[in-house]
């Protein structure tokens, strides 16, 4: 049985960085360019949105905390209360700033699986991407309120990614057309040996954007493509592509895994830099790819 496709809500400037939250079994999500979080009830099939004022590009809920969520504004760190459903945040704290005396602005982010968040950024807003400076995004871990530099001199800092059994992360430049693999020690925190595990120009996608990611329980990761797609790879075996998922829409930005079992793949789109259609900008539910991924991290404040 093929995989099938379902809008949820949109249409969203640049939808982004999806999250399911396993314990209320609902889906958080950022507009960066609307400047909105972002939160869909799938059992009641309803959208409820927050203003925050300035770019965001991630929302991750808060370990043992109710209404409480990390996001980004720009460059900074913050902690904020919302309830998911009023209009604005109830109360926004800034927990640090990265890339000071810069237009940069942090972008994709994730927490590994011990809660630690692991965040990059590039040299300016996300509206065309060839008009982003190279070069100038930084990823970052954070912890006891300090930012550690892993990778300098990145063009766009987007999906990430962790094998825990591998011990590896996975992690995409969206300005080098590679699906990059580190390994990752997972005591100390870091991470070396980078190389590129998947190529779109080996691979017919060739001028394409690779964006967010996500893992699912063998191993293989699902790629958000700026061209209409989400495709399924296999980093134990570099250049495999297993499966391609056609979108209705062009610009698909992120990805992650939810629902009950952990079975279904909730995507992202935008409609930067396009002439937007009817479904550009949507986020959707596939349902039937006969794969499993693991439950969100959220944020362990503990370790921030």
């Amino acid at each position: 049985m093929a995989p099938t496709i379902e809008k949820l809500c949109g249409n969203f400037k640049l939808g982004e960085a999806p999250f399911w939250d396993e314990s209320s079994q609902v889906l958080y999500f950022v507009d960066i360019n609307g400047y909105t979080i972002n939160k869909y009830d799938p059992k009641t099939k309803k959208h409820t949105s927050a203003y925050v004022g300035k770019n965001v590009s991630i929302i991750i809920p808060v370990k043992g905390k109710k209404d409480q969520f990390v996001i980004t504004l720009e460059r900074e760190l913050m902690l904020v209360t919302w309830d998911g459903v009023s209009p604005k945040p109830s109360k926004m704290v800034k927990l640090l700033e990265v890339d000071q005396n810069t237009k940069n602005v942090f972008n994709d982010g994730k927490c590994d699986p011990s809660g630690k968040l692991w965040i990059g950024t590039m040299g300016g807003p996300p509206v065309v991407i060839a008009d982003i400076p190279l070069g100038k995004g930084t990823l970052y871990s954070i912890q006891n309120k300090k930012s550690t530099p892993h990778l300098t001199g990145i063009g766009i800092a987007n999906g990430l990614a962790f094998n825990t059994e591998l011990k590896k992360m996975y992690y995409i430049d969206s300005r080098t057309g590679t699906v990059d693999q580190y390994d990752w020690d997972t005591n100390k925190g870091s991470i070396s040996n980078g190389t590129p595990i998947f190529t779109a120009k080996k691979n017919g996608l060739d001028g394409m954007v690779f964006d967010g990611m996500t893992i699912d329980t063998d191993g293989n990761l699902y790629v958000a493509v700026w061209g209409s797609r989400v495709i399924k790879i296999d980093p134990k075996k570099p250049e495999t592509l297993l499966d391609t998922f056609h979108m209705p829409a062009k610009i698909i930005s992120s990805v992650c895994f939810g629902g009950a079992n952990l079975d279904e793949l909730y995507v992202t789109s935008g409609q930067v830099g396009i002439t937007p259609g009817p479904d550009d900008g949507a986020t959707f539910k596939i349902t039937g790819i006969n794969a499993k991924g693991f439950a969100e991290v959220p944020v362990d404040l503990e370790k921030m």
